[in-house]
């Protein structure tokens, strides 16, 4: 998804500055550090001499409507921190965060509990299932929390049950299914509440690599449905390029690099970057729509590929002839082409 139209939808979720810190005294400290202004290097030594550490520094970010915004770094780069930050489970220690233009650090107890049952779903690594519940309880259990009276809330649980591949399976306990299933049962019950904006925490990580897979393919499927707000924390590179609109990656709390998949592949900011990509097969990262050029004034190109296949593109150019593919939008409309020339292009620059 090309980084211009997801910056023009409205923005959900913002954070600005926000600051973490851990140590005998956040506050002193954070003082100190903010006396420096934006000079990072002096904050970070003020941040040093104080004996303070710092979980989340000094980062801002939007996440538009309908985005998945993954946030993606090693264990201890602070990317989990910031998701509890953004939804304050943790409370940050400086900074702001807003939901739909709603300061959160203004909101009391009683207003985030509201917020947090009806505008925020949450999965986590660990699913968090009730295990004297069967799967339609644990469903509905948040809906319970809320009061909606019996018939709606069950009629919604089945909704959600059957949305996320579990029909047939309503009565089981927990105990009685498969890792993968259990997690469909927590993102079933996470959306039960409509949020509006999505908080998932590693959710796929405790998972063997095939059931991985499909819940990636089950995420992708569910997204394209329901167009919901997105902040996705994961460690592995290759899920984050899969699933994102757009990534930051995260260092020692702050952020190092953000942008769409094909930002970061075709232009890692620096070393650190560059070898979080090594494993990364970049065909796969990057699509057609990011590399397409004008199309030229010498006719429609014969073949064709959507926007979202780059290998498709390149794959006849290599078995047949070289002439241009065609790239069409999501209406089906031609909106550029790729030619050999591009490819050679990202070739030489080590990014093909």
């Amino acid at each position: 998804m090309a980084s211009s139209s997801v910056s023009q939808r409205r923005v959900a979720l913002a954070c600005h500055d926000l600051w973490k810190l851990y140590g005998p005294d956040p506050r002193r400290a954070m003082n100190a550090v903010l006396s420096h202004g934006n000079d990072r290097e002096r904050q970070r030594a003020a941040l040093a001499r104080s004996a303070h550490v710092a979980a989340v520094a000094g980062v801002s970010l939007e996440v538009h409507e309908a985005e998945i915004f993954v946030l993606m770094g090693l264990s201890g780069s602070g990317k989990s921190t910031l998701l509890r930050c953004l939804t304050r489970l943790i409370e940050p220690t400086s900074g702001r965060v807003l939901l739909d233009g709603e300061d959160l650090e203004k909101a009391g107890c009683k207003r985030m509990i509201e917020l947090r049952r009806h505008a925020m779903g949450m999965v986590f690594q660990n699913f968090g299932l009730l295990p004297h519940l069967n799967v339609l309880d644990n469903v509905a259990f948040p809906l319970r929390v809320q009061g909606v009276d019996t018939e709606k809330r069950y009629a919604r649980a089945r909704e959600m049950t059957e949305l996320v591949g579990l029909s047939g399976l309503e009565a089981s306990f927990p105990n009685q299914l498969s890792g993968g299933q259990q997690q469909r049962v927590g993102i079933a019950r996470s959306l039960a509440v409509g949020p509006q904006v999505w908080f998932l925490d590693e959710p796929f990580s405790a998972l063997d690599p095939l059931i991985r897979r499909q819940m990636q393919d089950e995420f992708i499927r569910l997204q394209k449905m329901l167009r919901k707000t997105i902040v996705f924390v994961t460690h592995d590179v290759q899920e984050a390029f899969r699933l994102a609109d757009r990534i930051a990656i995260m260092r020692d709390g702050a952020i190092v690099q953000m942008g769409t998949p094909a930002e970061i592949a075709l232009s890692p900011a620096n070393d650190y970057i560059a070898e979080f990509l090594r494993d990364i097969p970049t065909l796969r990262a990057i699509k057609a729509a990011d590399v397409m050029q004008p199309l030229s004034d010498t006719g429609r190109p014969a073949r064709t590929v959507p926007a979202t296949e780059l290998v498709e593109a390149i794959l006849p150019m290599i078995l047949d002839d070289a002439s241009p593919i065609g790239v069409l939008d999501a209406a089906g409309t031609l909106a550029g082409q790729i030619t050999t020339g591009r490819i050679a292009e990202l070739a030489r620059h080590g990014r093909a």
